[in-house]
C-alpha cells in the first residue's frame, strides 16, 4: 500500500524563535565596547582619561577599526594616533605601555599589539571618537588641573604610580661575591644549532634550527658534547652573569666566558649525568672518564684569562628582580614612598622561573626531594611590606596552605643562604612575584552577608576576611550583622566554604538569662560563631548586655 503526504499536511507547533547567541568572548567584547564609549564621552566634553578608560577606549576602537576591513598591520599603528599624552591623567601615559586586543577581522580572528600606543603630545581625536558620533573638541581643552598637582611632591607628580627609584648612590651590584673565578675558551664545533638544554620544544621543531644557549646555573661540565672547551676545569662551575641570564653560542663560535664555582653543598645533579653526585677532586677523574666515553667536547687549556668580577647596574637589577636595599617605591599615586629595609637574596642567586632560567632541575630546582621536604607553592623576589618585618625583599614559602617561611629560596645543593623550610622542588608551584608588593590582606569587621556577590567585590579590594553575621537578603541581615541560632550558622559556614576567603560569623547576643551562663548564646558558640552581636533592633538592654558579656568572659570571645 502507497501513501501520498502533501505538503499542506504538515505544520509546525511551538517552533522556536530565531534568538541572539553570543559566546563568552563576545560578551567581553561588549562589556570592552561600552567601557571604551564611556571613555569617548568623557574624552569628548574634554576629561582627560585615567589608566582604565584610556585602554577600553583604544581596545574598543581597534575592534571598530578591525569590523571596517583594516588590516592587523594598519590598526597597529593607528593604535599609536588615537590618545595623547595631554589627553590622559598624570603618569597614566607611563603605565600603558603595551595593549593587546583580539579583534574579529574579515578572515578571522587576529591578535593586535600596539607597543607604546601613547607615544605623542596630541592623539588624534577624529580617530579616537571614530563611530561614536560624539563631537571632535579641540585639543586646547585638554589642560593640565591645577587643583590635581598642587599638593603633590614635584618630583611624584612627574612619576606614574608604582615608580621605582633605584639608589643612585649605590655602587653596581656585585654579583657571585667572593667565589673563585675562572675563566674558558669555549668553541662550537657544532654545525648544526642545537638547543644546549634538551626540552620538549625540541622534539617538535627542527635542532638544526637551534643554537646552543646555556643558562646562568647549568653546571658548565654537563653542557652541551658539541661546545668544547676544558671540563675539568668547569667541574663545580657555572657561568658568572646575572641568575636567569643565558649565553647562546652560534655555530663556529669562539668565546671566552667566565665560571664562578657554584654554591651551596656543592652537589650536582642532573644535566647530563656525567657528575651525579658531590664536587670533590677524588670524583673528578670518574667524570671526566664519563665525559670521554660519552663523546663529549673536551680539550685541556693550558692558558690563564683574566676574569673580572660580573657586576650590574641598580637599575637593571631592579627590572630583573625588583628593588634591593637603599631602593624605593612610591605606592600606588599615593604620596606615600617606601624604602627597602633589608634584601634576603644572595646576589647571583636569584630565583627565576621561566625557560632556560634559574628554577630548573638541578640548578634552582632541588632533585631527589619528596613533597614534604618541598615548598608547596614559592613567591619569588617580592618586595614585603609588614608591621612585624618591616620593608623586606624575600621569596615567600607556602607549605599546606600557609606561609612556612620567607627567605631565601631555591636549591641548597648549589646555591648559599637556602635554608631547610624553604627548598624548592619538583612539587613546588612557583609565582612570580618581581616588582610586586605583598602584605597582608585587609579585614573588614561589619559585615551583613546579604548576598554572595559580595566576597568578589571584597577580593578586589584586597579583603581576604570578612567578619559579620546574617543568612542572606532577610530584614534582619539587612539591618545587623547577627547570624541567630546553630542552624543559621551552620548554614552560612557550608555555604562559603567554595569562596577563597577568611570568614567569620557573629551570633545573635540579645537576650536575658538570671542564670550564670546564657546556654542559648553558648550553643551558638559551639556552632562555630566567632563571637555575639549586639544590637538595638534586636533590643541592648542592661540585662542583655551582662548576659552576652559573661558568655563571652567565659568563652574568651568578643562581643560586638
Amino acid at each position: 500500500m502507497s501513501c501520498k503526504y502533501h505538503s499542506s499536511s504538515f505544520r509546525f507547533i511551538n517552533h522556536p524563535p530565531k534568538i541572539m547567541k553570543l559566546s563568552p568572548r563576545e560578551q567581553e567584547f561588549l562589556m570592552v565596547h561600552q567601557a571604551g564609549y564611556l571613555a569617548q564621552k568623557r574624552l569628548a566634553r574634554g576629561c582627560r582619561l585615567n589608566h582604565p578608560e584610556a585602554i577600553a577606549l583604544i581596545a574598543c576602537q581597534i575592534q571598530e577599526f578591525a569590523r571596517n576591513g583594516d588590516t592587523v598591520a594598519e590598526l597597529m599603528s593607528k593604535g599609536r594616533q588615537l590618545l595623547g599624552r595631554r589627553q590622559l591623567m598624570n603618569g597614566v601615559s607611563d603605565m600603558v605601555l603595551e595593549i593587546q586586543v583580539e579583534a574579529t577581522f574579515p578572515d578571522g580572528t587576529k591578535l593586535v599589539t600596539v607597543s607604546h600606543p601613547v607615544s605623542r603630545e596630541n592623539g588624534d581625536l577624529s580617530l579616537a571618537l571614530f563611530g561614536s558620533f560624539l563631537p571632535v573638541p579641540d585639543v586646547s581643552i585638554f589642560h593640565c588641573d591645577v587643583e590635581e598637582t598642587k599638593e603633590e611632591d614635584p618630583k611624584l607628580a612627574k612619576s606614574p604610580p608604582g615608580s621605582l627609584f633605584p639608589n643612585k648612590r649605590a655602587k653596581p651590584i656585585e654579583l657571585n661575591k667572593g667565589r673563585r673565578r675562572i675563566a674558558l675558551k669555549v668553541t662550537s664545533t657544532c654545525d648544526r644549532p642545537i638547543q644546549g638544554r634538551r626540552r620538549i620544544a625540541l622534539k617538535v621543531t627542527s635542532i638544526c634550527d637551534r643554537p646552543i644557549q646555556v643558562g646562568s646555573h647549568y653546571n658548565f661540565i654537563e653542557a652541551n658534547k658539541n661546545l668544547v672547551f676544558d671540563r675539568a676545569k668547569s667541574y663545580g662551575m657555572r657561568l658568572d652573569i646575572p641568575a636567569g641570564n643565558s649565553i647562546r653560542f652560534e655555530p663556529g663560535d669562539v668565546k671566552i666566558v667566565t665560571l664562578v664555582e657554584i654554591g651551596g653543598h656543592k652537589i650536582v645533579t642532573g644535566g647530563n649525568n656525567l657528575c651525579d653526585g658531590p664536587i670533590s677532586e677524588e670524583n673528578l677523574p670518574s667524570v671526566m672518564d664519563r665525559v670521554m666515553r660519552s663523546g663529549f667536547g673536551h680539550v685541556q687549556q693550558d692558558s690563564n684569562f683574566p676574569t673580572e668580577p660580573c657586576s650590574i647596574s641598580r637599575y637593571l637589577y631592579t627590572k630583573l628582580y625588583g628593588p634591593t636595599v637603599g631602593d624605593k617605591i612610591r605606592l600606588g599615586d599615593t604620596n606615600l614612598v617606601i624604602e627597602v629595609e633589608k634584601d634576603y637574596a644572595v646576589y647571583g642567586d636569584e630565583c627565576k622561573f621561566g625557560g632556560g632560567k634559574v628554577i630548573r632541575e638541578g640548578m634552582g630546582q632541588a632533585s631527589m626531594r619528596l613533597s614534604e621536604e618541598v615548598l608547596d607553592t614559592v613567591i619569588t623576589n617580592c618586595l614585603i611590606v609588614d608591621a612585624m618585618l618591616g620593608i623586606v625583599k624575600a621569596d615567600v614559602g607556602i607549605k599546606d596552605g600557609k606561609i612556612s617561611g620567607i627567605g631565601k629560596s631555591g636549591n641548597p645543593d648549589v646555591m648559599d643562604g637556602v635554608p631547610p623550610g624553604l627548598v624548592i622542588g619538583v612539587s613546588t608551584e612557583v609565582i612570580a612575584g618581581e616588582l610586586s608588593v605583598l602584605t597582608a590582606g585587609a579585614t573588614d569587621s561589619h559585615v551583613h552577608f546579604v548576598c554572595p556577590q559580595l566576597v568578589r567585590e571584597a577580593m578586589a579590594s584586597g579583603i581576604t576576611t570578612l567578619v559579620g553575621g546574617g543568612t542572606g537578603p532577610s530584614a534582619g541581615t539587612r539591618a545587623t550583622t547577627c547570624s541567630p541560632g546553630p542552624a543559621h550558622i551552620r548554614n552560612m559556614i557550608e555555604s562559603t566554604d567554595e569562596f577563597p576567603m577568611n570568614f567569620g560569623f557573629t551570633g545573635k547576643g540579645n537576650t536575658s538569662d538570671p542564670g550564670p551562663l546564657s546556654q542559648c548564646l553558648v550553643e551558638q558558640i559551639e556552632a562555630g560563631a566567632i563571637g555575639l552581636k549586639l544590637h538595638e533592633d534586636w533590643g541592648s538592654t542592661p540585662s542583655a548586655i551582662d548576659c552576652a558579656l559573661k558568655v563571652a568572659d567565659e568563652m574568651d570571645i568578643q562581643v560586638f
